[in-house]
């Protein structure tokens, strides 16, 4: 894309941003809705946590939680996940330039030797991001928006960068439920660009209700 239409295309969301901000009863009860939502849902899910929590222990007596310190509105937080990965994951990464340069390409690896078998089939269902339940009820993160990503990934944002750090990161998003891991990363991108010009609550309650039905499938996850 020439620099003239990045440009463009910058200050059409860089307005989207001000749309978004204006819409200030909408953002207020999406607060409230978030927190209610993430509190309920700890509260249900409250024995699904506790096999998960089981389970991953078992798989290799490692932490049952990871960290992965991601960028918001705030700056940097931890958002947490049931841990996936073998407990010498980075050393397995860092040891394998191959493995290292595909991982870069995406932030994602297809058939990641670093996954343990309890841990796959968290990914497919989605299992592992529910301890992010708390941090919405923290207020770092949203039930819907934008997918989390870390500073490294940043500069995949190019001239979106200073826009998507605005927005708090969802749970579930719009390009989680239009195709998930089989989009490259380009293509994120523009949807989450796409959710920041277009939200409203009605767009958050269409993801919200085709959230489960994505899970259950586990189209697309890896």
């Amino acid at each position: 894309m020439i620099p003239d239409a990045l440009d463009s295309e910058r200050q059409d969301v860089g307005s989207a941003i001000d749309d978004y901000s204006a819409k200030r009863f909408q953002a207020a009860v999406k607060r409230g809705l978030d927190r209610l939502g993430a509190g309920f849902l700890l509260f249900v899910l409250s024995p699904l946590f506790c096999l998960v929590a089981l389970l991953v222990r078992l798989q290799d007596g490692g932490p049952i939680l990871h960290k992965r310190w991601v960028v918001g509105p705030k700056g940097e937080f931890a958002a947490y996940k049931f841990r996936t990965m073998r407990i010498d994951a980075d050393q397995v990464l860092a040891g394998d330039p191959e493995l290292r340069r595909r991982y870069e390409r995406n932030f994602k690896l297809a058939h990641d030797p670093r996954v343990t078998r309890v841990g796959g089939f968290l990914r497919k269902y989605s299992l592992d991001e529910l301890p992010q339940l708390w941090n919405v009820v923290q207020g770092e993160m949203s039930l819907v928006g934008p997918r989390m990503i870390t500073k490294a990934e940043l500069e995949k944002y190019g001239p979106y960068q200073e826009i998507i750090v605005k927005i708090k990161p969802g749970i579930t998003g719009y390009w989680q439920v239009n195709g998930r891991q089989r989009l490259s990363y380009g293509e994120r991108v523009q949807m989450d660009m796409n959710y920041i010009r277009h939200w409203s609550l009605l767009l958050d309650l269409y993801i919200l209700c085709r959230t489960p039905l994505k899970v259950i499938r586990g189209e697309g996850a890896y």
